[in-house]
C-alpha cells in the first residue's frame, strides 16, 4: 500500500489516540507488526505547542518507520501553519483529524464537528496540502448523524483537493464509540473515490479484520482501541490475513516482557512522576484479562514509585505463571 511516495511494510494502521500513541506506544505497535503509525493529535494552536504535553506529543526521537503526525483544528491559516511547523520538526505525513468526537474539541468547531460545514473542510484541506510538500492524509466519521451521513461528499472533497488517503470511523460523531461500527458506508465512500481507503471502527480481531476488508473493498484497516493492552494485535491479523491461521497468542513470559518493556518506556519518556501515573491506564489494559477482579490493578495505582511498579508487575506475572504451571501440570 502507498500514501503519496511512501511505500508501507503492510496495510495495518495504528490509530492515533490522544493520551494513548505517544511515542513509546507507537515503536512498540511498529515493532509488533503495524505497516503505519500515527501520532496523538496535536492542536494547531501555537499558543499551546510549548507547553509539556505538546512538546512529548511533538517528539519522535529515534522512532523507525514513517512519521505521521495527525494536526486538529477549525482555521484554515493555523492549519497551514501547524502543519508546515511539524514538517519543519520530523513529519513526513500530515494527518487532518476530523473524526475526533470528543466535547471539547467538537466545541471549537474542530475534529468531527467539522462534517457539518463541507465548505470549511474544504478550505482547510487546501491550504493544508497547498502549504507542505509532504502527503497529506484525512481521518473523518460517516457523518455528523445518523440523519446526516455525508461521509460520501466529504470523501469527494478530500480526494478533488489532493488528500492522499481518506481513513473512515464506521460512525458518526453522534454514535460516539456506541453500538457497532457501519462499515456498509464505508464500502460506499471506497466505491466513490480512487485514493485508498482505511476502514476503522471495532477491530479487535484477526478475523474482524478480514471481514472488514471483505465487506468494505478498503486498502487496509486502522485499529485504535483493539490495540490497547494487545499491541501484538498487529503481527496476529498479519499472519491472519497472509494464511488464514491464528497465531497462538504471546505467552505469559512473553507478555510480561512486553508489558515490562513499555512501562519502563513510559517512565523514561515523562519522567519518574509523570510516567509512573501514565503507565497505569496500559497496565489496566493489558491485564484486563487476567486481572478480572481488579485487585492487583487497585493496589498497582497506589504505587507511586517507578521502580516499585516494575518489581509488582515482576511479581504479578511470576504467581500468574506459576497458577498456569499448575493447571497444566499432571494430577500427582
Amino acid at each position: 500500500m502507498r500514501i503519496g511516495s511512501y511505500t508501507l511494510d503492510n496495510n495495518l494502521m495504528l490509530a492515533p489516540m490522544a493520551g494513548v500513541t505517544d511515542r513509546p506506544f507507537r515503536q512498540l505497535c511498529k515493532r509488533m507488526g503495524a505497516g503505519l503509525v500515527v501520532s496523538e493529535m496535536l492542536s494547531s494552536n501555537p499558543k499551546v505547542w510549548n507547553t509539556a504535553k505538546s512538546q512529548a506529543r511533538m517528539n519522535h526521537e529515534g522512532e523507525e518507520g514513517i512519521r505521521s503526525v495527525q494536526i486538529a483544528g477549525a482555521d484554515p491559516e493555523l492549519m497551514a501553519q501547524a502543519a508546515q511547523f511539524n514538517v519543519e520538526n520530523g513529519a513526513q505525513i500530515i494527518d487532518i483529524n476530523m473524526g475526533c468526537p470528543a466535547k471539547k474539541v467538537n466545541k471549537k468547531l474542530a475534529g468531527s464537528a467539522l462534517l457539518q460545514y463541507p465548505s470549511t473542510v474544504e478550505s482547510i484541506i487546501k491550504a493544508v496540502v497547498n502549504a507542505v510538500d509532504v502527503p497529506v492524509t484525512l481521518k473523518i466519521r460517516t457523518g455528523w448523524n445518523t440523519d446526516n451521513r455525508n461521509g460520501v461528499e466529504i470523501a469527494r472533497i478530500a480526494e478533488q483537493n489532493g488528500i492522499q488517503s481518506l481513513a473512515v470511523h464506521g460512525r458518526t460523531r453522534a454514535c460516539m464509540y456506541k453500538g457497532e461500527a457501519e462499515f456498509d458506508t464505508i464500502r460506499r465512500i471506497k466505491e466513490a473515490i480512487s485514493i485508498p481507503v482505511i476502514a476503522n471502527g471495532d477491530i479487535t480481531s484477526p478475523e474482524k479484520a478480514q471481514q472488514v476488508l471483505n465487506c468494505t473493498g478498503a486498502d487496509g484497516v486502522m485499529i485504535g482501541r483493539g490495540a490497547q493492552g494487545n499491541p501484538w494485535i498487529f503481527k496476529e491479523i498479519l499472519h491472519y490475513l497472509e494464511t488464514g491461521e491464528n497465531l497462538k497468542p504471546p505467552p505469559l513470559s512473553e507478555q510480561y516482557e512486553i508489558l515490562h518493556e513499555h512501562v519502563a518506556n513510559v517512565q523514561s519518556f515523562y519522567g519518574e512522576v509523570a510516567g509512573v501515573r501514565i503507565a497505569r491506564k496500559h497496565v489496566g489494559w493489558y491485564l484486563s484479562e487476567h486481572d478480572t477482579d481488579r485487585q492487583f490493578r487497585k493496589s498497582f495505582n497506589a504505587i507511586e514509585d517507578a521502580s516499585a511498579q516494575l518489581e509488582a508487575l515482576n511479581a504479578y506475572f511470576e504467581a500468574l505463571q506459576n497458577r498456569e504451571t499448575r493447571q497444566i501440570s499432571p494430577a500427582a
